[in-house]
């Protein structure tokens, strides 16, 4: 019997693909011990435990970016993270540890490595985040969402998708949606979404200018998220939400999608096939702007600058991708030959993988 531990976690970008991982493994091995390691402060804490997951922690320990009190401490604080979970391992006597990347990957990378405990890692962004770059020396088993990724041993793997992406009967479903959301069979339907807590400029520019979206014949669903100041106009075909707890209903139902450029979004977007205009986040490492390479060189996605998404763009820019049904086919064709569905599945082969190579491998101090 196998034991796992899943190390990672912080944001949803990483403990939603680490949990699909985690539930493809369960899948195949019923028998087997499946443990998480994060932190008490990040999402994990409350995602894990509700997905029946045993969640063992270790402090949060940020990498310094700044010659302070934190940089001092930092090397001591270091050595105690990976010692403890050294310990976690010989005392759970994990066989093989699979990182998401996040705070609690980097010490169960190295940890890993001193007990000779072999290491498979998924990268969810096509910019790597640090703590999977160091990950990514200590072992030849990683999986990338996008081939675009730059990262040493790097293998498209996809993004390991929650079930009900996955699995999605896409035809059915979007019968079922039409129904939920309220629209018509006749007309096709914009998603707009900005992720769980909105996108400012998405939500103003769209709002500002839908009364030409539904004058093109297209109908709205518009996911504002947390933080939206934009008011319901109460327009026939226009369907605004803050937050949708059916998030596959929403995928099944567009025609296409205008969105950030998080990876689990384009990831989703591919797999289903969904033709999308990208507006990467502006603020932060870039990352958004790298996601969305793939989906552009392939042609099933626009990208469009934050700064330029406004309202002038959606009136008149994007009613003439709207009405040119030909071109949102290929597009879609195109999301389609470079989605993978089965990302869970071909990380828990890579998994596998890993654990099939274990060999001896030489310790030292930390």
């Amino acid at each position: 019997m196998t034991t796992y531990l899943l190390a990672g976690g912080g944001t949803a970008g990483h403990v939603n693909p680490l949990l699909a991982t985690a539930d493809a493994l369960r899948v195949r091995e019923p028998d087997a011990t499946i443990l998480v390691l994060g932190t008490a402060e990040g999402l994990e804490a409350r995602l894990v435990p509700a997905r029946g997951y045993e969640l063992l922690t270790i402090p949060r320990l940020p990498f310094p970016r700044r010659p302070n009190g934190d940089a001092l401490r930092f090397p001591g604080r270091w050595r105690t993270s990976v010692e403890r979970t050294r310990g976690l391992l010989r005392e759970h006597g994990i066989d093989v540890v699979i990182g998401f990347g996040g705070y609690a990957s980097a010490p169960a990378y190295r940890a890993a490595r001193l007990e000779g405990v072999p290491i498979a890692i998924h990268e969810q962004n096509a910019k790597p985040g640090f703590a999977n770059r160091m990950g990514a020396a200590l072992t030849r088993f990683v999986g990338v969402t996008f081939a675009a990724t730059r990262l040493r041993h790097a293998r498209v793997v996809g993004m390991p998708l929650r079930r009900e992406i996955a699995e999605l009967d896409v035809p059915a479903a979007r019968q079922e949606a039409r129904r939920l959301f309220g629209f018509d069979e006749r007309r096709p339907v914009l998603l707009v979404t900005g992720g769980s807590i909105g996108a400012r400029r998405l939500n103003e520019s769209i709002s500002a200018e839908v009364a030409v979206l539904l004058g093109s014949g297209w109908q709205v669903l518009h996911i504002t998220g947390s933080r939206s100041p934009v008011v319901d106009p109460h327009l026939d075909g226009y369907r605004i939400l803050e937050y949708c707890d059916r998030m596959e209903l929403a995928l099944a139902v567009a025609e296409l999608a205008v969105s950030r450029a998080g990876a689990s979004i384009v990831a989703e977007l591919q797999a289903l096939g969904i033709p999308a205009v990208l507006v990467p986040y502006a603020v932060g490492n870039g990352e958004q702007a790298f996601n969305a390479r793939d989906a552009v060189a392939a042609g099933g996605a626009i990208v469009v600058a934050d700064a330029a998404f406004d309202a002038d763009y959606v009136r008149t820019e994007l009613p003439a991708l709207l009405a040119d049904r030909a071109r949102l086919a290929h597009m879609a064709a195109s999301m389609s030959s470079i989605g993978h569905r089965d990302g869970a599945e071909r990380m828990a082969d890579l998994v596998a993988e890993a654990l099939a190579s274990r060999s001896a491998v030489p310790t030292s101090a930390a």
